[in-house]
């Protein structure tokens, strides 16, 4: 007979997911939602998505790689009066600084996505800090504006990363919608994930330099203006203050996770 051992966390976590899914069959993914809160361990979570009534999204563009599409990316989203977020490496801004300035003359955010690139959860909190802020220093040169968005590269957090920009005054962001223009997919495959994915509150994330973006960029902005959507950069998305994340990712202004009425 064989006997099999079983962890106590294991255990946890399986009872964690039954729960869950049980919650969300017999009553509904709000209440599904907050059951889960009571019972799961907290964790440190970034921002993926955003509760919002009206429909509103945000766009951001990660740049790490090299800057030969930027300016057309500019004048795409320039035609549509589109302002939205790029979370930009020090080593890049280092590279090409003059990209860096047209993209904030040009009206967009420009965020912190670290230094050099690293993952996060591998450094000390201290080196954490120093990663983020040595990027800052690198961007407030050039624009004379301090970010206070990070994006881990390759989306790697944990407790420690969340906690660590915190304490230096800034929130940490994720998406919930990736484009993933990264792999290379063709231009109308990345329209369908991204228009098919969008909700109310959602972060999309495309990449800087990634081959099919410029074709794909201009029919997703057509398909969620007509569909309603107002698209604007990350931090005119998400709360500054008074706000929880609940366990999916999605931030919540505190009126609405107590049931409260401002």
């Amino acid at each position: 007979m064989k006997l099999y051992v079983v962890h106590k966390d294991t255990v946890i976590i399986y009872s964690l997911i039954a729960v869950f899914i049980i919650s969300i069959l017999t009553l509904n993914w709000d209440t599904a939602v907050s059951v889960f809160e009571v019972m799961a361990p907290k964790r440190d979570l970034p921002i993926y998505c955003v509760q919002k009534e009206e429909k509103i999204c945000a766009i951001s563009f990660d740049a790490a790689w090299g800057n030969e599409d930027t300016h057309s990316l500019i004048e795409i989203l320039k035609k549509y009066n589109i302002k939205t977020t790029f979370f930009v490496v020090g080593e890049w801004v280092d590279k090409y600084p003059e990209s860096v300035k047209e993209l904030s003359d040009a009206g967009h955010e420009i965020m912190n996505h670290s230094n050099t690139h690293p993952h996060m959860t591998s450094l000390s909190k201290e080196n954490m800090k120093k990663e983020v802020e040595e990027c800052n220093k690198k961007i407030e040169s050039v624009i004379n504006k301090k970010p206070i968005l990070f994006r881990p590269p390759y989306g790697d957090y944990n407790d420690s990363v969340v906690g660590a920009m915190r304490d230096i005054g800034m929130y940490t962001i994720q998406w919930d919608v990736d484009s993933l223009d990264w792999k290379d997919l063709d231009a109308q495959t990345i329209v369908n994930r991204v228009t098919t994915k969008v909700k109310p509150g959602s972060i999309v994330l495309f990449h800087n330099a990634a081959k099919n973006t410029p074709e794909a960029l201009p029919l997703i902005l057509e398909k969620l203006i007509a569909d309603g959507y107002k698209i604007v950069p990350v931090s005119e998305i998400i709360y500054k203050e008074n706000f929880t994340v609940d366990p999916t990712g999605r931030q919540i202004p505190n009126s609405v996770a107590t049931g409260s009425i401002d």
